[in-house]
């Protein structure tokens, strides 16, 4: 079965070296925003369909640079191959696949070489670059002229020349390449040139898609179904798939068509005498009579209407709510395009079909989402599949912001778009994550079960906070808004500017991972994001010996301790000895994961004291606003403890504490409204002032 095995694209917006594997059905493509999503859908929009054209802001902005300063150098290169944009589709056929549209593009007839590369280009030629040279140096000596003449007047620069005049130098190619199985790469000495050759690209690919910007709306006067069902009429008439149903609705039409001739003559009586007194028909020689010819398309194209049932009610498409009418609209959307992909009857689909579905999410809200994901492939599963027995596979993509739809999709569907440079994205099969966890399979099957909804986010952020569990996440938002409101006093006191966005104006996900932040290690680098670690130092010391005389040992204040239980540190810090994990900076404890830069922050010794838990460190500096509030908080007991002075915030935090999560809950209920009646610990504290710079 023929399918796009790679897409590759130089220089074009974003995608400067962008290379992307496709799945055998849905690549879904994922990444936050300006990581080019949008670009994959355009570039091959402007090869294949070539409905747009390319301008010069698509030329990648390094590309931009290099063309420039070739421009503008005095020197002159030698002769250089073609450059620009390009687009290589990586094709791969079997032995049962009908080659008769593909033939005449096979390069290779070694049967065991069953891969097809094509290849489309926009793209200037050496001897067209001097002509850029010799016709920009007349441009600039007029536009200086007519600064000498008009002292106001400012000179256009080679920007404003080419985007003027980029077509007149750069021009659209498309070729098929050889590829050498043996190095796993292309020839492109001897292509065949398609244009040249005559080849209908048509017949070997088609490829459409349904845009973000979709024309859905609830507005009284905008049936937006209700056109779709004339497009999809259409579409059906045309194909091979012509059903009973279509031939009922001609029948009907035609004896209605009998029915309305015979009203007509009475409804319009008046006005054909009208004509005939007028001279207009001769007696005994013309004659005219207004007669039905309904129309099998134009009838639906204004008088089909789409309505939904409520309480045996009908009402009109428009009482919808946006994100229904989305949905159905895309089904319908999808509909009408998988029968332009079947073509007309007398001609044949193409080999390669691939649809683009861009943010289905638009307007939907989270269960919807989850019911387009699960049921997506069901719907596109029969492909291309005609009545006359021509079946062609049908690949698709679908580029979604949407973590409902990650956490509910298949893993290995997965290509995660990461900006690895300014003017550079680069594009990564979340399956080969799994070969990173080859020596421990049910790590990677733990990370697939964990990112669920709420933690699938973390694939859409710029930075990312490792947590330990409930008592964090809900005050880790707080923590943050209090960070921003302080860095903002002190630096308004200094009269300085903030150089980094405050905290929570910031794209930062807040994961759960437990005690398992080791696990997400290879996920974290995987993904490049800089992430923060919060977690406890965990102080053990041993206290006691069972009766074999091993060593039990047992939690401790951190002055008593001997080592730490903690798997973050333990894993992370493996090499740093206890003494020396107590008072280790902050440069420290920070590792470099790839392209990922990771902090683990825990408590640190604060006011004469090291804390243990964040319970402890908490209690310690803020001892004065818990032992005022004792009473109201609800998530204390034993608050007689507070009242005696020799008891440290680890006994506090140790027998007074009922429940975490009440507790945490407490401090935001007892809090004034800027958080300035308690401290954040030390090492929360630097490890988000750490997190916000970028």
């Amino acid at each position: 079965m023929k399918k796009i095995k790679k897409i590759e694209v130089e220089n074009f917006r974003l995608l400067k070296t962008f290379s992307m594997d496709l799945e055998k059905e849905l690549s879904l493509v994922i990444g936050k925003n300006n990581t080019g999503k949008t670009s994959i859908l355009s570039v091959l929009d402007k090869f294949i369909n070539e409905k747009s054209k390319f301008s010069y802001d698509d030329l990648n902005i390094d590309f931009k640079n290099e063309l420039e300063n070739l421009i503008k150098s005095a020197n002159v290169p030698d002769e250089f191959p073609s450059k620009g944009i390009k687009l290589k589709i990586y094709i791969e056929y079997n032995d049962t696949d009908d080659l008769s549209n593909i033939s005449r593009v096979l390069m290779d007839l070694d049967p065991d070489n069953n891969n097809i590369v094509l290849g489309f280009e926009y793209t200037v030629s050496y001897d067209d670059f001097l002509r850029i040279k010799a016709d920009f140096a007349v441009f600039a000596s007029s536009e200086n002229a007519k600064n000498v003449k008009k002292k106001e007047y400012k000179p256009r620069e080679l920007k404003d020349f080419l985007k003027q005049n980029l077509e007149a130098y750069f021009k659209i190619r498309k070729f098929s390449f050889e590829y050498d199985t043996a190095i796993n790469k292309i020839t492109e000495t001897k292509p065949i040139d398609l244009v040249s050759e005559n080849i209908n690209l048509k017949d070997i690919i088609s490829f459409k898609y349904i845009s973000a910007r979709r024309d859905v709306t609830n507005k009284e006067k905008e049936n937006t179904l209700s056109k779709q069902t004339s497009s999809l009429y259409k579409k059906k008439e045309d194909s091979s798939d012509k059903t009973q149903a279509t031939e009922d609705f001609k029948d009907q039409l035609a004896e209605t068509d009998s029915t309305l001739s015979d009203i007509y003559k009475d409804l319009f009586k008046d006005v054909i005498k009208k004509v005939q007194n007028f001279g207009g028909v001769k007696l005994n020689d013309t004659d005219i009579a207004i007669i039905s010819t309904l129309q099998h398309r134009e009838l639906l194209e204004g008088n089909t209407t789409v309505v939904y049932t409520h309480d045996d009610h009908k009402l009109p498409e428009h009482y919808n709510g946006l994100g229904y009418m989305n949905l159905i609209s895309m089904i319908f959307e999808i509909e009408i395009l998988v029968q332009d992909f079947k073509k007309d009857k007398d001609k044949k689909p193409s080999d390669i079909n691939l649809l683009i579905i861009e943010e289905p999410e638009a307007h939907t809200h989270p269960q919807m989402q989850y019911v387009f994901i699960k049921n997506i492939k069901k719907l596109l599963r029969e492909g291309v599949k005609r009545d006359d027995g021509i079946n062609r596979p049908l690949q698709y993509i679908i580029t979604t912001h949407s973590s409902h739809i990650v956490a509910d999709s298949d893993f290995d569907d997965i290509k995660y778009l990461k900006a690895t440079t300014k003017n550079n994205v680069t594009a990564k099969n979340l399956n080969d994550l799994r070969k990173q966890y080859d020596a421990d399979p049910s790590q990677y099957q733990f990370l697939k079960q964990y990112l669920t909804i709420s933690r699938a986010e973390i694939f859409f952020a710029d930075k990312a906070v490792l947590i330990e569990g409930d008592t964090e996440r809900i005050l880790i938002p707080t923590f943050m808004r209090k960070v921003d409101l302080e860095e903002l006093a002190r630096l308004k006191a200094e009269n300085k500017e903030d150089n980094f966005l405050p905290l929570l104006s910031q794209n930062i996900s807040i994961i759960e991972v437990g005690a398992y932040s080791q696990i997400f290690e290879k996920f974290i680098e995987f993904l490049g994001i800089k992430s923060l670690i919060l977690t406890d130092i965990d102080a053990l010391k041993v206290v006691k010996q069972d009766d074999n005389g091993q060593d039990i040992w047992g939690a401790c204040p951190v002055d008593e301790g001997t080592k730490t239980s903690n798997s973050a540190i333990n894993h992370f810090l493996k090499a740093v000895t206890w003494d020396a994990l107590k008072t280790l900076s902050a440069a420290s404890r920070t590792i470099n994961l790839g392209s990922s830069k990771v902090c683990i922050c825990y408590q640190q010794e604060e006011s004469a004291y090291h804390a243990r838990s964040f319970e402890d460190a908490f209690i310690h500096i803020n001892r004065t606003f818990v032992n005022g509030k004792k009473d109201e908080f609800h998530g204390l007991q034993n608050r007689k403890l507070f009242d005696i002075a020799t008891n440290n915030a680890f006994v506090l935090a140790d027998k007074c504490i009922k429940k975490k999560t009440h507790f945490a809950l407490d401090i935001l209920y007892n809090s004034d409204e800027e958080f300035t009646n308690w401290y954040i610990p030390a090492y929360i504290k630097n490890g988000l002032l750490w997190l916000k710079e970028d």
